[in-house]
Protein backbone atom coordinates (compact mmCIF):
# COMPACT_ATOMS: atom_id res chain seq x y z
CA UNK A 1 0.00 0.00 0.00
CA UNK A 2 1.29 3.46 -0.90
CA UNK A 3 2.26 5.59 2.10
CA UNK A 4 2.72 9.36 2.40
CA UNK A 5 6.47 9.08 2.87
CA UNK A 6 7.05 6.72 -0.02
CA UNK A 7 9.03 8.33 -2.86
CA UNK A 8 7.51 8.56 -6.30
CA UNK A 9 8.66 9.36 -9.80
CA UNK A 10 6.67 11.56 -12.17
CA UNK A 11 8.01 12.19 -15.67
CA UNK A 12 11.38 10.90 -14.57
CA UNK A 13 11.47 13.32 -11.62
CA UNK A 14 12.11 11.52 -8.35
CA UNK A 15 10.10 13.12 -5.54
CA UNK A 16 11.08 12.19 -2.01
CA UNK A 17 7.54 11.74 -0.66
CA UNK A 18 3.88 12.12 -1.61
CA UNK A 19 3.42 15.62 -0.17
CA UNK A 20 3.33 18.74 -2.32
CA UNK A 21 2.86 22.38 -1.49
CA UNK A 22 0.07 23.70 -3.65
CA UNK A 23 0.45 27.00 -5.50
CA UNK A 24 -0.06 29.88 -3.09
CA UNK A 25 -0.17 33.61 -3.80
CA UNK A 26 2.28 35.08 -1.29
CA UNK A 27 2.30 38.80 -2.22
CA UNK A 28 6.10 39.05 -2.12
CA UNK A 29 6.93 39.93 -5.73
CA UNK A 30 7.70 43.48 -6.80
CA UNK A 31 5.22 45.55 -8.81
CA UNK A 32 7.12 44.34 -11.87
CA UNK A 33 6.64 40.69 -10.92
CA UNK A 34 10.21 40.15 -9.73
CA UNK A 35 11.16 37.62 -7.05
CA UNK A 36 12.37 39.19 -3.78
CA UNK A 37 14.36 38.00 -0.77
CA UNK A 38 11.03 37.49 1.03
CA UNK A 39 9.93 35.16 -1.77
CA UNK A 40 13.08 33.08 -1.48
CA UNK A 41 12.71 32.83 2.30
CA UNK A 42 9.23 31.31 1.94
CA UNK A 43 10.44 28.68 -0.53
CA UNK A 44 13.48 27.82 1.54
CA UNK A 45 11.28 27.29 4.59
CA UNK A 46 8.83 24.98 2.86
CA UNK A 47 11.56 22.97 1.11
CA UNK A 48 13.56 22.62 4.33
CA UNK A 49 10.31 21.59 6.03
CA UNK A 50 10.13 18.33 4.11
CA UNK A 51 7.65 18.55 1.24
CA UNK A 52 8.60 16.56 -1.83
CA UNK A 53 7.25 18.99 -4.43
CA UNK A 54 6.55 22.72 -4.44
CA UNK A 55 4.36 24.58 -6.93
CA UNK A 56 4.94 28.32 -6.99
CA UNK A 57 2.18 30.85 -6.65
CA UNK A 58 0.64 31.67 -10.01
CA UNK A 59 2.86 33.60 -12.39
CA UNK A 60 1.23 35.76 -15.04
CA UNK A 61 1.94 34.97 -18.69
CA UNK A 62 1.22 38.51 -19.84
CA UNK A 63 0.69 41.88 -18.20
CA UNK A 64 -2.99 41.76 -19.18
CA UNK A 65 -3.26 38.42 -17.45
CA UNK A 66 -2.00 39.67 -14.09
CA UNK A 67 -4.38 38.85 -11.24
CA UNK A 68 -2.92 40.42 -8.11
CA UNK A 69 -0.40 42.81 -6.64
CA UNK A 70 2.72 41.03 -5.43
CA UNK A 71 2.23 38.30 -8.06
CA UNK A 72 5.16 36.64 -9.79
CA UNK A 73 5.66 37.36 -13.46
CA UNK A 74 6.89 35.01 -16.15
CA UNK A 75 5.86 37.22 -19.05
CA UNK A 76 9.31 38.58 -19.89
CA UNK A 77 12.85 37.26 -19.98
CA UNK A 78 13.83 39.64 -17.19
CA UNK A 79 11.81 37.46 -14.79
CA UNK A 80 13.97 34.39 -15.37
CA UNK A 81 16.84 35.35 -13.07
CA UNK A 82 14.61 35.79 -10.05
CA UNK A 83 12.69 32.60 -10.75
CA UNK A 84 16.01 30.74 -10.80
CA UNK A 85 16.42 31.77 -7.17
CA UNK A 86 13.19 29.94 -6.29
CA UNK A 87 14.41 26.84 -8.10
CA UNK A 88 17.68 26.94 -6.17
CA UNK A 89 15.88 27.44 -2.86
CA UNK A 90 13.84 24.28 -3.47
CA UNK A 91 16.62 22.13 -4.90
CA UNK A 92 19.13 23.09 -2.20
CA UNK A 93 16.82 21.53 0.39
CA UNK A 94 15.83 18.41 -1.52
CA UNK A 95 12.47 19.45 -2.99
CA UNK A 96 11.40 19.49 -6.61
CA UNK A 97 9.61 22.54 -7.95
CA UNK A 98 7.14 23.47 -10.69
CA UNK A 99 5.99 26.93 -11.66
CA UNK A 100 2.29 27.59 -12.08
CA UNK A 101 1.49 29.86 -15.03
CA UNK A 102 -1.81 31.63 -15.49
CA UNK A 103 -3.89 34.29 -17.16
CA UNK A 104 -6.47 35.89 -14.89
CA UNK A 105 -9.16 36.69 -17.42
CA UNK A 106 -11.90 38.32 -15.34
CA UNK A 107 -10.17 37.27 -12.10
CA UNK A 108 -8.35 40.55 -11.56
CA UNK A 109 -10.00 41.65 -8.31
CA UNK A 110 -6.82 41.51 -6.25
CA UNK A 111 -5.25 44.18 -8.43
CA UNK A 112 -7.59 46.73 -6.79
CA UNK A 113 -7.91 48.74 -10.01
CA UNK A 114 -11.39 50.03 -10.70
CA UNK A 115 -10.35 51.38 -14.11
CA UNK A 116 -9.31 47.97 -15.46
CA UNK A 117 -11.39 46.36 -18.20
CA UNK A 118 -10.86 42.63 -17.78
CA UNK A 119 -10.76 40.11 -20.61
CA UNK A 120 -13.15 37.17 -20.80
CA UNK A 121 -14.26 34.54 -23.30
CA UNK A 122 -17.65 36.30 -23.51
CA UNK A 123 -19.67 39.07 -21.94
CA UNK A 124 -21.00 37.57 -18.72
CA UNK A 125 -24.55 38.45 -17.71
CA UNK A 126 -24.79 39.75 -14.19
CA UNK A 127 -21.09 40.53 -13.86
CA UNK A 128 -20.89 44.19 -12.88
CA UNK A 129 -17.11 44.66 -13.04
CA UNK A 130 -15.83 46.11 -16.34
CA UNK A 131 -14.97 43.38 -18.82
CA UNK A 132 -15.20 42.55 -22.51
CA UNK A 133 -15.04 39.51 -24.77
CA UNK A 134 -11.72 38.57 -26.29
CA UNK A 135 -11.30 38.68 -30.04
CA UNK A 136 -10.09 35.57 -31.85
CA UNK A 137 -6.71 37.19 -32.52
CA UNK A 138 -6.34 38.09 -28.85
CA UNK A 139 -7.07 34.49 -27.89
CA UNK A 140 -4.38 33.28 -30.26
CA UNK A 141 -1.94 35.76 -28.72
CA UNK A 142 -2.68 34.49 -25.21
CA UNK A 143 -2.16 30.92 -26.39
CA UNK A 144 1.28 32.00 -27.61
CA UNK A 145 1.93 33.77 -24.31
CA UNK A 146 1.46 30.49 -22.45
CA UNK A 147 4.01 28.84 -24.70
CA UNK A 148 6.54 31.61 -24.22
CA UNK A 149 6.04 31.53 -20.45
CA UNK A 150 6.59 27.77 -20.38
CA UNK A 151 9.85 28.18 -22.30
CA UNK A 152 11.00 30.61 -19.62
CA UNK A 153 10.03 28.07 -16.95
CA UNK A 154 12.26 25.49 -18.56
CA UNK A 155 15.11 28.00 -18.91
CA UNK A 156 14.78 28.96 -15.24
CA UNK A 157 15.31 25.31 -14.29
CA UNK A 158 11.88 24.35 -13.00
CA UNK A 159 11.27 20.61 -12.97
CA UNK A 160 7.85 21.08 -14.59
CA UNK A 161 5.29 23.69 -15.55
CA UNK A 162 1.75 23.63 -14.17
CA UNK A 163 -1.04 25.31 -16.14
CA UNK A 164 -3.62 27.01 -13.91
CA UNK A 165 -7.00 25.86 -15.18
CA UNK A 166 -8.94 26.26 -11.95
CA UNK A 167 -10.38 28.82 -9.52
CA UNK A 168 -12.20 30.88 -12.12
CA UNK A 169 -9.19 32.19 -14.00
CA UNK A 170 -9.15 32.35 -17.80
CA UNK A 171 -8.74 28.65 -18.52
CA UNK A 172 -11.63 27.89 -16.15
CA UNK A 173 -13.68 30.55 -17.88
CA UNK A 174 -13.18 29.00 -21.31
CA UNK A 175 -14.25 25.56 -20.05
CA UNK A 176 -17.33 26.81 -18.18
CA UNK A 177 -20.75 27.38 -19.77
CA UNK A 178 -21.22 30.15 -17.21
CA UNK A 179 -18.49 32.27 -18.81
CA UNK A 180 -18.08 30.92 -22.34
CA UNK A 181 -21.02 31.72 -24.60
CA UNK A 182 -19.03 31.96 -27.81
CA UNK A 183 -20.31 30.46 -31.04
CA UNK A 184 -16.99 30.20 -32.89
CA UNK A 185 -14.27 27.52 -32.57
CA UNK A 186 -13.64 28.56 -28.95
CA UNK A 187 -17.10 27.77 -27.58
CA UNK A 188 -20.71 26.82 -28.14
CA UNK A 189 -20.47 23.13 -27.26
CA UNK A 190 -18.75 21.23 -24.47
CA UNK A 191 -16.16 20.00 -26.97
CA UNK A 192 -15.41 23.47 -28.34
CA UNK A 193 -15.09 24.89 -24.83
CA UNK A 194 -12.08 22.55 -24.53
CA UNK A 195 -10.39 24.16 -27.52
CA UNK A 196 -8.52 26.83 -25.55
CA UNK A 197 -7.02 24.20 -23.24
CA UNK A 198 -5.98 22.03 -26.17
CA UNK A 199 -4.36 24.92 -28.02
CA UNK A 200 -2.54 26.07 -24.87
CA UNK A 201 -1.24 22.52 -24.37
CA UNK A 202 0.00 22.41 -27.97
CA UNK A 203 1.61 25.85 -27.71
CA UNK A 204 3.41 24.86 -24.53
CA UNK A 205 4.55 21.55 -26.00
CA UNK A 206 6.00 23.31 -29.05
CA UNK A 207 7.83 25.72 -26.77
CA UNK A 208 9.34 23.22 -24.33
CA UNK A 209 9.89 20.12 -26.45
CA UNK A 210 8.62 16.58 -26.10
CA UNK A 211 10.34 15.61 -22.84
CA UNK A 212 9.47 18.54 -20.56
CA UNK A 213 6.64 17.82 -18.08
CA UNK A 214 3.36 19.68 -18.51
CA UNK A 215 1.01 19.45 -15.54
CA UNK A 216 -2.28 21.18 -14.79
CA UNK A 217 -4.38 22.35 -11.87
CA UNK A 218 -7.85 21.63 -13.20
CA UNK A 219 -11.26 22.54 -11.87
CA UNK A 220 -13.23 19.43 -12.80
CA UNK A 221 -16.53 21.12 -12.03
CA UNK A 222 -17.82 24.58 -11.18
CA UNK A 223 -19.84 23.89 -8.02
CA UNK A 224 -22.29 26.52 -9.29
CA UNK A 225 -25.76 26.10 -10.75
CA UNK A 226 -25.55 25.82 -14.54
CA UNK A 227 -21.80 25.53 -14.49
CA UNK A 228 -19.31 22.92 -15.66
CA UNK A 229 -20.45 19.43 -14.73
CA UNK A 230 -18.09 16.76 -13.43
CA UNK A 231 -18.73 14.58 -16.47
CA UNK A 232 -17.65 17.45 -18.74
CA UNK A 233 -14.55 18.11 -16.65
CA UNK A 234 -13.58 14.45 -16.81
CA UNK A 235 -14.09 14.44 -20.58
CA UNK A 236 -11.78 17.45 -20.85
CA UNK A 237 -9.21 15.71 -18.67
CA UNK A 238 -9.21 12.68 -20.96
CA UNK A 239 -8.72 14.91 -24.00
CA UNK A 240 -5.86 16.79 -22.35
CA UNK A 241 -4.17 13.58 -21.30
CA UNK A 242 -4.24 12.62 -24.96
CA UNK A 243 -2.48 15.92 -25.70
CA UNK A 244 0.39 15.06 -23.35
CA UNK A 245 -0.78 16.23 -19.94
CA UNK A 246 1.18 14.06 -17.52
CA UNK A 247 -0.16 14.99 -14.04
CA UNK A 248 -3.26 16.76 -12.74
CA UNK A 249 -4.04 18.53 -9.47
CA UNK A 250 -7.78 18.33 -8.88
CA UNK A 251 -9.54 21.48 -7.68
CA UNK A 252 -12.60 23.61 -8.49
CA UNK A 253 -13.55 25.87 -11.37
CA UNK A 254 -15.96 28.81 -11.16
CA UNK A 255 -18.15 29.04 -8.11
CA UNK A 256 -18.41 29.87 -4.44
CA UNK A 257 -15.11 28.42 -3.29
CA UNK A 258 -15.64 29.91 0.16
CA UNK A 259 -18.55 27.57 0.79
CA UNK A 260 -16.23 24.62 0.23
CA UNK A 261 -13.65 25.70 2.78
CA UNK A 262 -13.80 24.20 6.27
CA UNK A 263 -14.11 26.51 9.24
CA UNK A 264 -12.51 26.29 12.68
CA UNK A 265 -13.84 23.27 14.52
CA UNK A 266 -15.18 21.53 11.41
CA UNK A 267 -14.51 17.86 10.82
CA UNK A 268 -11.63 17.32 8.40
CA UNK A 269 -13.17 17.26 4.95
CA UNK A 270 -11.08 17.02 1.76
CA UNK A 271 -13.24 19.09 -0.57
CA UNK A 272 -12.51 17.39 -3.86
CA UNK A 273 -11.78 13.81 -2.84
CA UNK A 274 -14.72 12.45 -4.81
CA UNK A 275 -13.61 14.32 -7.94
CA UNK A 276 -10.06 13.07 -7.50
CA UNK A 277 -11.25 9.47 -7.19
CA UNK A 278 -13.24 9.89 -10.41
CA UNK A 279 -10.18 11.31 -12.16
CA UNK A 280 -8.17 8.29 -11.04
CA UNK A 281 -10.83 6.10 -12.61
CA UNK A 282 -10.70 7.69 -16.08
CA UNK A 283 -7.04 8.60 -16.66
CA UNK A 284 -3.73 6.86 -16.07
CA UNK A 285 -1.64 9.83 -14.95
CA UNK A 286 -0.69 10.92 -11.42
CA UNK A 287 -3.55 12.68 -9.64
CA UNK A 288 -2.85 15.24 -6.91
CA UNK A 289 -5.57 16.14 -4.41
CA UNK A 290 -5.73 19.55 -2.73
CA UNK A 291 -8.10 21.08 -0.23
CA UNK A 292 -9.07 20.41 3.39
CA UNK A 293 -6.39 17.87 4.28
CA UNK A 294 -5.12 18.53 7.79
CA UNK A 295 -3.85 15.21 9.21
CA UNK A 296 -1.41 12.46 8.43
CA UNK A 297 -4.13 9.87 8.98
CA UNK A 298 -6.29 11.49 6.29
CA UNK A 299 -3.35 11.56 3.89
CA UNK A 300 -2.74 7.87 4.60
CA UNK A 301 -6.40 7.04 4.00
CA UNK A 302 -6.57 8.94 0.69
CA UNK A 303 -3.44 7.29 -0.65
CA UNK A 304 -4.30 3.88 0.75
CA UNK A 305 -7.73 3.87 -0.89
CA UNK A 306 -6.25 5.00 -4.20
CA UNK A 307 -8.19 8.29 -4.37
CA UNK A 308 -5.03 10.25 -5.25
CA UNK A 309 -1.33 9.75 -5.86
CA UNK A 310 -0.09 12.86 -4.08
CA UNK A 311 -1.35 14.99 -1.20
CA UNK A 312 -1.35 18.71 -1.96
CA UNK A 313 -1.51 21.23 0.88
CA UNK A 314 -1.51 25.00 1.12
CA UNK A 315 -2.71 26.74 4.31
CA UNK A 316 -1.27 24.21 6.78
CA UNK A 317 2.19 24.85 5.34
CA UNK A 318 1.80 28.60 5.84
CA UNK A 319 1.42 28.10 9.58
CA UNK A 320 3.86 25.18 9.77
CA UNK A 321 6.39 25.13 6.94
CA UNK A 322 8.02 22.14 8.69
CA UNK A 323 4.78 20.17 9.06
CA UNK A 324 5.89 17.27 6.86
CA UNK A 325 9.20 16.91 8.69
CA UNK A 326 7.32 16.98 12.00
CA UNK A 327 5.05 14.15 10.90
CA UNK A 328 7.99 12.15 9.59
CA UNK A 329 9.79 12.54 12.93
CA UNK A 330 6.84 10.87 14.61
CA UNK A 331 4.88 13.85 15.94
CA UNK A 332 1.67 13.05 14.07
CA UNK A 333 -0.64 15.60 15.68
CA UNK A 334 -2.83 17.25 13.03
CA UNK A 335 -1.77 20.51 11.43
CA UNK A 336 -2.14 23.57 13.64
CA UNK A 337 -3.95 25.41 10.82
CA UNK A 338 -7.55 26.16 11.85
CA UNK A 339 -8.77 27.12 8.36
CA UNK A 340 -9.61 30.67 9.40
CA UNK A 341 -8.24 32.06 6.09
CA UNK A 342 -6.88 35.11 7.91
CA UNK A 343 -3.52 34.43 6.23
CA UNK A 344 -5.18 35.69 3.05
CA UNK A 345 -6.10 38.86 4.89
CA UNK A 346 -2.45 39.41 5.77
CA UNK A 347 -1.52 39.27 2.09
CA UNK A 348 -4.45 41.47 1.11
CA UNK A 349 -3.04 44.16 3.40
CA UNK A 350 0.10 44.17 1.25
CA UNK A 351 2.25 42.15 3.64
CA UNK A 352 4.12 38.91 2.87
CA UNK A 353 1.98 35.83 3.41
CA UNK A 354 1.98 34.69 7.03
CA UNK A 355 -0.29 32.79 9.41
CA UNK A 356 -2.34 35.43 11.24
CA UNK A 357 -2.83 33.14 14.24
CA UNK A 358 0.91 32.57 14.62
CA UNK A 359 1.44 36.32 14.37
CA UNK A 360 -1.15 36.92 17.08
CA UNK A 361 0.45 34.37 19.41
CA UNK A 362 3.88 35.84 18.77
CA UNK A 363 2.70 39.35 19.53
CA UNK A 364 0.99 38.19 22.72
CA UNK A 365 4.17 36.45 23.84
CA UNK A 366 6.34 39.49 23.20
CA UNK A 367 3.84 42.13 24.25
CA UNK A 368 3.90 43.53 20.73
Amino acid sequence: MTGPFDPTTIDGIRIRNRFMRSATWDDTATDAGEVTDASVKIFEGVARGGVGLIVTGYAYVSEQGKAAVGQYGISEDRHIGGLQRLVKAAHDHGAKIAVQIAHAGIGVGLLKRKDLVALAPSRIEGLTSPHRALTSSEIEEIVSDFGAAAARAREAGFDAVQLHAAHGYLMSQFLSPLANHRTDKWGGTAERRQCFHVEVMRSVRRAVGEAYPIWMKLGLQDHSHGGLQLSEGLDALKVLTGEGLSAVEVSTGLGAMGSRVSKPGDEERPYFRGDSAEAKRVVDIPVMLVGGIRSLSMAEDILGRGDADMISMCRPLIREPDLIARWERGDTAPAKCISCLKCLGVALRGEPLECAEERRLREEATGG
